[in-house]
């Protein structure tokens, strides 16, 4: 049953009063709450009978993601995550869950209505609710994953086309930073999938773990593609340190040619003295004709060779 967080939230009041009895033998139920404060925490763990573990990790949205169990329930942490400009965001979802109760938290307005994704659904079991809105979860991140890897090969090119300015660069070490962050949640996201999944889990039916493996599956992609994307990143960075270092050294060439072909002429001026009227050949009538001759021969010779040497 899903419901807004506060029609969700007065159900468990009423609950809690006899308004509406409630017991191991009736149907499951389903509650969704967003950002519950330290009283409706109080009455949703005295309603179901939450563990106060479980409780005191919930109110911690920067929880990472993992399972535990509790006797005959579990709580699961869930990370979702979007795209915003160079940051990825993300918000938490918990999940209490035992044979007759599927209660979920949202951490921060993320855009992930679950109830409204499953609203059609005829599957109504808690672990087979807790499939679905890990399934939404996962879902959010490949439109993520797909911008990120968008954003690196636009870079890549442009690599490939000229230099990467400063804030690209700036913009690359960033986009490095949020996929690395990533991983590290792709990576508690699959570990939580994979103890669903193949261990002996309480209020998880042997019939429902096919399907968190397979969002295990998709969640091992995932991780491999992020993976993937931090690899071409760190490629992309010592492609441009590589290519500004050949500028550099061609740039270095160039001027030394250049100092080469001036400096000729200045040590030849220095050496006969052009300014002093009785040096020796100058007075003559082709001295200085032959002298800047000689020097616009050397400058050409050694204009010739750097340009064959690609210096210039």
């Amino acid at each position: 049953m899903s419901r807004t967080p506060e029609i969700a939230l007065e159900l468990a009041r009423m609950d809690a009063t006899g308004g509406m009895p409630w017991d191991e033998e009736s149907a499951p139920v389903w509650i969704e709450a967003l950002d519950p404060g330290d009283s409706d925490f109080a009455v949703l763990r005295e309603r179901f009978g939450l563990h106060g573990l479980a409780v005191k990790d919930s109110m911690s949205p920067a929880l990472v993601p993992k399972v535990d169990v509790y006797e005959n329930q579990i709580f699961v942490a869930l990370k979702t995550a979007r795209l915003e400009g160079d940051e990825i965001k993300y918000a938490g979802i918990d999940a209490f869950v035992s044979r007759q109760h599927i209660v979920t938290v949202r951490h921060g307005d993320d855009g992930h209505h679950v109830n409204d994704k499953l609203r059609s659904g005829s599957q109504r079991r808690p672990d087979f609710l807790l499939h679905a809105v890990m399934d939404v979860v996962v879902n959010s991140y490949f439109p993520v994953v797909e911008m990120v890897e968008n954003e690196v090969f636009a870079m890549e090119q442009h690599l490939l086309d000229s230099f990467l300015e400063r804030d690209k660069i700036t913009r690359l070490f960033r986009l490095r930073r949020e996929a690395i962050h990533l991983q590290h949640v792709l990576a508690g996201m699959a570990d939580v999938c994979g103890k669903l999944a193949n261990l002996d889990v309480p209020c998880i039916g042997a019939d429902a773990k096919p399907y968190f493996r397979d969002v295990h599956d998709r969640l091992v992609r995932l991780n491999a593609m992020t993976g993937g994307l931090v690899e071409v990143i760190r490629a992309v960075f010592e492609a441009s340190n590589l290519l500004e270092q050949q500028r550099q050294g061609t740039t270095t060439r160039q001027l030394a040619a250049w100092a080469a072909i001036l400096g000729v002429p200045t040590a030849i001026a220095g050496v006969y003295s052009m300014n002093a009227a009785n040096t020796v050949g100058l007075p003559a009538t082709y001295g200085y004709p032959v002298v800047l001759a000689v020097m616009l021969a050397i400058c050409l010779a050694l204009y010739v060779r750097f340009k064959k040497s690609r210096w210039l």
